[in-house]
């Protein structure tokens, strides 16, 4: 990265890349998700979760996750990944996590919650892939 804090644009073209490189089966399961980039999650949204500091999330998946899913559903809203820019570029500072590392992470995480993994789950996941 250059001198410049990555804009939206930027993050966005990195995590359709980390998308792209997750492999089969799950990538076919992610084909519909819809990618956001936005500043900061918004106030309802941190409340919602309990987070005080706007800075303390830099993902969120919003959805049902692939195993609560049935042909038996009315029709719903498409899944969203968000990351949220601001909270990316502090943790970057930060830590000193390269930067394309550092959004690959969030979208792992986030894609880990739309297969309905928990926190904990996806943690030992990239635990067990170091």
């Amino acid at each position: 990265m250059t001198g410049q804090a990555p804009d939206a644009a930027a993050i966005e073209r990195l995590a359709r890349a980390a998308l792209a490189r997750i492999p089969e089966p799950f990538a076919t399961h992610l084909a519909d998700v819809v990618l956001i980039v936005e500043e900061f999650a918004d106030e309802e949204t941190l409340a919602e979760m309990g987070i005080e500091d706007p800075l303390a999330l830099t993902g969120q998946y919003r959805g049902r996750p692939v195993g609560a899913k049935s042909s038996f559903d009315a029709m719903s809203f498409p899944d969203e990944i968000y990351l949220y820019r601001m909270p990316i570029l502090y943790e970057w500072c930060e830590t000193g996590v390269e930067f394309e590392a550092l959004i690959n992470n969030v979208v792992v995480h986030e894609v880990g919650h739309h297969f309905g993994l928990s926190d904990d789950d996806i943690h030992a996941l990239e635990d067990s892939a170091e």
